[in-house]
Order: C-alpha cells, then structure tokens, then sequence
C-alpha cells in the first residue's frame, strides 16, 4: 500500500509544503506589520484621510486600531479554534485578511473614507490575530519533535523579511500616481492572503487535531502522508501512539476540546506555569519597543532626527534589511547558545540602544540625532536575532 498524498505530495514534500505555507502566513503578518509605515504621513494618503494630516493623535490611532483587531481574533481562536481545527482557522483568517483590504483599498472621496478605512484595518486585524495564534500550533503539529523548534524559529524570522518587502514596496510606490502610493502597498498582502487559503484547501489538517477529536484513521493518514510511511506501518502506529498519549497526559482525553479552565490549573501537567511562560514572552516582546520601531520609524526619522520624506523612507528600507538579516542570524544559533542566553542577550543589547537614543535626542541638534539614528539600528539588530523569534 502507497503512502497516503495531499496536493499530490508525501514525505518530505509535503512537510516542505506545510512548512511554505505555514511561514508565508506569518510573511503576511510581518507585512502588514510595516506596511503603514510608509503610508500614514505621505501626502497622497493624508489628501484623501484628511484627518491624519499633521495630526499624530489620528496617526497613532488609524495604525493601533489593526492591534484592537488582532486582539478579537486571537480571542475568537481562544473560544473557537477547538472547534474549527486549524485548516478551517487558517482559512478563515486569510479569507478575513483580504476582506478587510479589500475594504480599505476601496475608500473613496465625498463619503467617510476614514470610517471605512478604520473598518478595513480592524476586520484585517482580525484575520491576522486568527492566522497568528493557529499557524503556529498547526506548524508544530505537523513537524517532527526534532525539527519542530527551528521550523518555529524560522517562523517567526520571517516576520522580518515580511516588513522588509512592506517598506521596499512603499518606497517604491512613493513614486507612482497618488492612489498606487497607497492603495497597491495595502492590495498587495492578498497575495501572501490568498497562498494561505488556496493552499489549506489541499494541505492535511494537524493530525493531532484528530486525533483530539477521536478521527483516529483520519490521523493516521495524516501522519503517514507527513513521513512517507504506510498507514499501516511501526512507525506511524507508534507516533499516533506518541500523539495519543499527550492527550491522554493533558487530563482532557476523550473531550473535543480542552477548556479554558485548563490553563489555569497546576499539578502534574503545570498547564498555568506553561501558559505564563509564553505570554510573558509574547507580552514582553511587544511592550519592548519593536512596534514603536517598526510602525514609525521613517516618522521617527522625518520629525525628530530631521530628515526628508523620502530619505526617511529609504532608510527605513535600510533598517528593515538589517532587521531581515539578524532574524536570519537567529535560526542558526538558536539550538547551539539556546533560548535564555537569546533572551538576555537581546534584553541588553535592546535597553542599551534605546538608552542611545533617547540620550541623543536630549540635545536636539542634528549631529546629536545621528547617534540615535545609530541605537534604531542596533535596537532593531538586537531585536530580529532575538526576542524577534524566540517566544513563539
């Protein structure tokens, strides 16, 4: 009997499959992560969503309100993504993504272009809060217990390189007709949306998700097609039976999904002490900074540090390549310096940088605003080979 295929693949194919589509959904994310970097104080944006016009308030907040989505999708996923599974999620969130594009793109002048772009920002948020907190789950289901943790890793770096297309694009746009300024940079993360959705309506689902949901030959197909085995095979009994028994471990076997009561208790399977460890993680991640650096930084350039409008944006491009090449840095020394030395490497090198910026700017004369140029870089550095990959 053949290996069971999906998209025509098994084996090592298709785990490289899982793994492209897997890692463009966070490509997407990083993306749309910098993509209003370079638009919300161009011109051309400002003309039509003339309340974003010298108003940083408004800035702050047409850019923040896409977290406020990320947060209701990631909690949709907390409630419900038992019950989807994770290619249904997956789906869901990309389809969601390019909604909401398609809901901003389409703003036009003599109505509420502003409403409707905010509408646009949060429905997107949503999609992206859905995709980030089921991608991971289903790429670490899908993988090998020895591969798992840099295919994680490479995950999450790619993050990087998804900002990195996001502010080369802007810059590109910046010179085109007024609407291309904008709308394109914004259109063209339903490309990464639509790999995603076409390409879960072949890929398996995680096979420990059914197995959770007692589809027990469902699974073993999954598993058998993953590492180009035979149903019927040691190899795959015994990783079905690897699977089974982690549920089994969990407290919960026989349920369709796992309450949320669980990661609140202790004993045995320490279910609250694992879950704190990884949102303190994501938490800290966030408030450290990276956001402040990466939505605004060609504004951080333009209004503090004095330069042109252009000149920001090339060198926010610049910092997006560093950024892009340190995350790179992260996958290949991950297993051998390990996950807390990273951790406190980056907490130093990112405190020291922006201690350098902030002294710098103290002065406000130009030859002083050069050194806190200087901590932006080192900051991002310090982040991509670090805290960038390592919480998820």
């Amino acid at each position: 009997m053949a290996p069971p295929k999906f998209m025509g693949l098994t084996g090592r194919p298709l785990s490289l499959a899982v793994s492209t589509v897997a890692t463009t959904g966070f490509l997407l994310f990083g993306y749309d992560q910098g993509v209003m970097s370079g638009i919300i104080t161009s011109p051309e944006f400002n003309d039509l969503f003339t309340a974003t016009k010298d108003n940083s308030t408004m800035q702050g907040f047409v850019t923040a309100i896409y977290e406020l989505g990320c947060l209701f999708g990631a909690i949709f996923i907390l409630t419900f993504g038992d019950f989807l599974g994770r290619r249904r999620a997956m789906m869901l969130g990309g389809t969601t993504m390019i909604l909401g594009v398609i809901i901003q793109v389409t703003c036009e002048r003599g109505a509420t272009p502003l409403a409707q772009f905010l509408i646009g920002r949060t429905v997107t948020g949503v999609g992206n809060g859905i995709n980030t907190s089921t991608i991971p789950t289903y790429q670490a289901e899908c993988s090998k217990t020895t591969n798992r943790g840099l295919l994680i890793c490479i995950e999450g770096g790619v993050i990087a390189f998804g900002t990195l297309i996001a502010y080369w694009i802007d810059y590109g746009a910046s010179y085109g007709p007024p609407d291309l300024t904008w709308r394109f940079p914004i259109a063209f993360q339903i490309v990464f949306a639509l790999i995603v959705v076409i390409g879960m309506i072949w890929l398996p689902e995680s096979p420990r998700w059914l197995l959770t949901r007692s589809r027990d030959s469902e699974g073993e197909a999954v598993i058998a097609a993953l590492r180009g085995l035979e149903p019927s095979s040691k190899e795959t009994q015994l990783q079905k039976q690897i699977i089974l028994d982690s549920i089994r471990a969990s407290g919960y076997a026989g349920r369709k999904g796992t309450p949320l009561k669980a990661v609140f208790t202790g004993g045995r399977t320490q279910h609250f002490r694992r879950m704190m460890l990884g949102v303190s993680s994501q938490l800290m991640q966030q408030v450290g900074g990276c956001n402040a650096v990466i939505y605004y930084f060609p504004i951080l350039f333009e209004t503090s540090i004095g330069q042109t409008h252009n000149m920001s944006l090339l060198l926010g491009g610049v910092n997006m390549v560093v950024y892009a090449i340190f995350a790179t840095v992260s996958w290949f020394i991950i297993e051998r310096a390990g996950r807390r030395k990273l951790f406190l490497w980056g907490t130093v090198g990112q405190g020291l940088s922006m201690v350098l910026v902030f002294a710098c700017l103290i002065p406000g004369t130009p030859a002083a605003a050069k050194g806190a140029a200087v901590g932006l870089f080192t900051y991002i550095a310090s982040f991509g080979a670090t805290w960038l990959p390592l919480p998820w």
